[in-house]
């Protein structure tokens, strides 16, 4: 399941939560719960915004680097 990034301008706090692409988060009350978060003072209604991120992808492919270590033995 998608991870994403929501903050609430409210507080200035940024909570990463796990659902589906198709669902969308609107306030504090509904973020704080899927984060399992203390929504502390700030009102449940408060809304959030979710951020913006681009993923960061790893291949298994060759870099030529050499960063994995020694080719071989001699």
């Amino acid at each position: 399941m998608p991870r994403y990034d929501y903050v609430c301008p409210e507080n200035g706090r940024t909570l990463e939560v796990s659902h589906a692409m198709s669902e969308h988060l609107d306030t504090w009350g509904e973020l704080a719960r899927m984060a399992g978060a203390d929504p502390g003072d700030t009102p449940e209604t408060s809304p959030v915004e979710r951020v913006f991120s681009i993923p960061m992808f790893t291949t298994s492919g060759s870099s030529g680097s050499g960063s994995c270590g020694p080719r071989g033995f001699s």
